[in-house]
């Protein structure tokens, strides 16, 4: 899967007052007469009520996932008959502009993915039925760190579905000829006492002449390999450097910001910022910015020697590569080695017609049987930790080792921005953090304006 096809944190959002309008109460007025084509009861064969059979439509962004839930919906109706799981592909694209207006209209899926950025606004406005009131507790099978992030006061609010985990893709042949371990990679702020990191990126990092950014006449303004892909991406980069580091994004238990005042989050972005614009050891912001492919394609073409990435760029490694790699773990700051808790979850529309075939749905889906089929396809890590097998199994086949992505995500992890979906925070943080990458605003300044700023747009 492709990283905006997982990602939590890049979602399209309207501005605050748009999104919770079309979800109120009057939102559905011009959809009145609209009725969601799988909100209906078929006429045909099967066990339910009067010889009906049941639709349950099912809403999500990615075409290889919703080729395994195809898998996984046909083994669920040999033993349910009756109800028929009906596949609505939205494009990512799309997907966010379109899903506020079905749900505010009740013209949405029986059920639908979702992210952690966008739910809170759902469950706030009485759009979604919490899990507990669906199926009772959670599962101790479901991937922890997922139900957390879908936990908003006190409830839980979606099954846990896909599961992220970070990691690093590493160019075996390049770490080999620079006597760099990957497993061994650590950084400290400042690059003081204790860090591997800088020093080895700086031995993997080298200009058209061939020479490494620790030796003398290295020119970085004519690099040909860098080190790292330190760049302004979230999930990727700065969250699992800065939790790495005991820093925080958000106050504990709040959606208030905190990145600008907390030090150890300060401390972590002005180490990647260094690794761009002091050390020369990472691609120029100019080039990463607004270009999420960048890193990524550099890799493929055996111009990056460590790629920071995840699970949502697995396949485009293993399709596109034409050397020897491997996969770890991040490297550990002071605090750890850190991930990021996110993923994709499954939530209810409380506007459904046909609450108990969507129970019986979700009950599939949130077990090993139902969801091993997205591990099996090697489309994506299954948030059900059991089903998880499958998914190592898929890649063993294929050669590559990928029981690292597995312990990360059951290892340390920050939770990804929740709470602020649709408020134009993201709108007034981005541009700033991307000047702070290209080095034109100073890192301490403008995390503060960024912060205060971002608080605003919440209310905070």
């Amino acid at each position: 899967m492709t990283k905006p096809q997982l990602s939590p944190v890049r979602a399209q959002t309207f501005g605050r007052r748009h999104a919770l309008g079309l979800l109120g109460a009057g939102a559905g007025t011009a959809f009145l007469a609209a009725c969601s084509p799988n909100q209906q009861a078929e006429k045909g064969s099967g066990a339910g009520s009067g010889g009906a059979k049941t639709t349950v439509g099912f809403r999500l962004w990615d075409e290889k996932v919703a080729e395994a839930y195809q898998r996984s919906f046909a083994a669920f109706s040999k033993d349910n008959p009756d109800i028929t799981v009906k596949i609505n592909v939205v494009p990512w694209a799309n997907y966010w502009e379109q899903l506020p207006i079905d749900v505010g209209g009740g013209t949405v899926d029986d059920l639908f993915w979702t992210n952690s950025t966008n739910f809170t606004q759902y469950a706030d406005a009485g759009k979604i039925t919490d899990i507990a009131t669906l199926l009772g507790e959670a599962d101790d099978d479901w991937q922890q760190s997922l139900v957390e992030q879908y936990t908003y006061k006190d409830k839980l609010w979606a099954v846990p579905q896909v599961a992220d985990a970070n990691g690093i893709f590493y160019n075996k042949t390049m770490l080999d000829e620079a006597g760099v371990d990957p497993t061994k990679l650590t950084w400290r702020p400042g690059g003081g006492s204790g860090d591997t990191l800088l020093p080895a990126l700086k031995k993997l990092t080298k200009d058209s002449t061939g020479k490494s950014a620790d030796d003398s006449g290295f020119n970085p303004k004519k690099l040909k390999v860098y080190g790292h892909n330190a760049a302004y991406d979230l999930q990727g980069i700065y969250f699992p450097f800065l939790a790495s580091n005991g820093g925080k994004w958000q106050a504990d238990g709040s959606n208030k910001f905190v990145f600008g005042s907390d030090q150890k989050t300060v401390q972590a972005f002005q180490y990647l910022i260094d690794l761009i614009n002091k050390h020369h050891v990472a691609p120029s912001a100019a080039d990463t910015n607004d270009n999420g492919d960048f890193s990524r394609d550099q890799f493929l073409q055996g111009n990056l020697a460590i790629f920071e990435s995840g699970t949502y760029n697995l396949s485009n490694v293993a399709d596109g590569t034409k050397f020897e790699w491997g996969v770890t773990a991040n490297p550990a700051g002071p605090a750890g080695s850190y991930g990021v808790a996110s993923g994709v979850g499954l939530v209810a529309s409380s506007a459904t017609k046909n609450t108990d075939a969507v129970k019986k749905v979700l009950k599939w889906l949130g077990s090993e049987d139902g969801n091993a089929y997205i591990g099996e396809s090697g489309s994506a890590l299954p948030a059900v930790t059991s089903a998880q097998e499958a998914w190592v199994e898929h890649w063993k086949g294929k050669g590559i080792d990928v029981q690292p992505f597995v312990d990360a995500a059951a290892g340390k992890t920050i939770q990804a921005p929740k709470g602020t979906g649709g408020s134009g925070s993201q709108d007034y943080y981005e541009p700033i953090l991307k000047e702070i990458f290209l080095g034109r605003t100073p890192v301490k300044s403008g995390l503060a304006k960024a912060e205060k700023g971002a608080n605003a747009a919440i209310g905070k």
